[in-house]
């Protein structure tokens, strides 16, 4: 690209950003001249207008458009009904697909959110605490991608020779034999999920901590007091108390698997029985040029997605009554 085409792109991209603002201003303009009393009425509408535009372009056509390519053909040719839905729930490989999702989506909240609450009452109130957290919370700094290259590393198999993979490593030196870790069947899905679970643990852990402060320190005492053992102490009265707090964590961490596609492609491409959806949906789309399949992947993937919608929002209403 010579000069005079960047220079070009970036008069046009000015022309655009003056374009814009011009309207707006126009807009305004447009609603001062409005009546008094529905002035803020119309000002609100035109400022709006754009967000509401940008949603609907860039997120319900797109969902629209996507639930209509799931009933065509790989091209979008030909209309095939609920085909595409048929292989995905009959095909054992589509199928494998899902019930790793599923497995995903189960352990990875539960094991994160659980680590994340055990280590949030360990250190709380201790010395050091802070340190404790920023510990924990490093890997949240470390992208998918890094995080993936370091745990693959941890489990590098090598045929013949010195192993450099650190978990073949010990098994050698207690005389075992080596084991290539990710081809080993389902142990492999695991073993990805141990990945996020690192990462997940850090977010959970803060923001557990922070609930964890507002319980009121005279209802611990009154339990003590009582002759309440540390765990009764624990599941009666400090996880009561920051429900809404885990819940939240465990709706966070769900949505982060549910997306979760840098982990699988970074370790194993998917091979060995650890597709997940969304690695799934771009490897039909993209890879293999099937974009109906593709399409039917997402489809699934919102599928997943709407029950822990539905319930959050229940959730928060019903937090908002209570607070009222």
């Amino acid at each position: 690209m010579d000069i005079s085409d960047l220079t070009a792109r970036f008069g046009l991209l000015a022309v655009g950003l003056v374009a814009f603002a011009a309207i707006l201003l126009a807009l305004y303009g447009l609603a001062e001249l409005a009546s008094r009393r529905d002035r803020s009425r119309v000002v609100a509408t035109v400022f709006l207008a754009p967000a509401v535009i940008f949603l609907l372009v860039g997120l319900v056509y797109p969902a629209v458009r996507t639930v209509v390519m799931s009933v065509f053909n790989g091209d979008g040719t030909e209309f095939v009904g609920f085909d595409n839905y048929a292989w995905a729930v009959t095909n054992p490989d589509a199928l494998r697909t899902i019930v790793n999702t599923a497995l995903w989506i189960i352990v990875v909240p539960l094991v994160s959110t659980a680590i994340g609450l055990v280590y949030a009452v360990l250190i709380d109130g201790r010395r050091g605490e802070r340190t404790y957290k920023a510990l924990v919370f490093l890997p949240m700094g470390i992208s998918f991608v890094g995080a993936s290259i370091i745990w693959k590393f941890v489990y590098q198999y090598t045929a013949s020779g010195e192993q450099i993979g650190l978990l073949n490593q010990v098994r050698t030196w207690f005389g075992a034999d080596p084991v290539n870790w990710l081809n080993t069947a389902i142990l492999n899905n695991f073993l990805l999920m141990v990945v996020l679970v690192w990462i997940e643990v850090g977010f959970a852990t803060v923001v557990l901590s922070a609930a964890l402060k507002g319980v009121p320190t005279e209802i611990i005492e009154a339990a003590r007091i009582d002759g309440a053992r540390p765990a009764q102490i624990f599941w009666n009265v400090t996880v009561p108390s920051i429900r809404s707090a885990i819940i939240v964590v465990a709706v966070t961490v769900f949505i982060a698997t549910l997306k979760l596609f840098d982990i699988v492609r970074a370790m194993t491409g998917g091979h060995h029985g650890t597709d997940v959806l969304a690695h799934n949906m771009w490897d039909q789309a993209f890879r293999l040029g099937n974009d109906g399949r593709g399409a039917t992947m997402a489809v699934l993937l919102f599928l997943l997605v709407i029950p822990v919608v539905i319930y959050q929002v229940r959730n928060m209403r019903r937090q908002e009554l209570e607070a009222r």
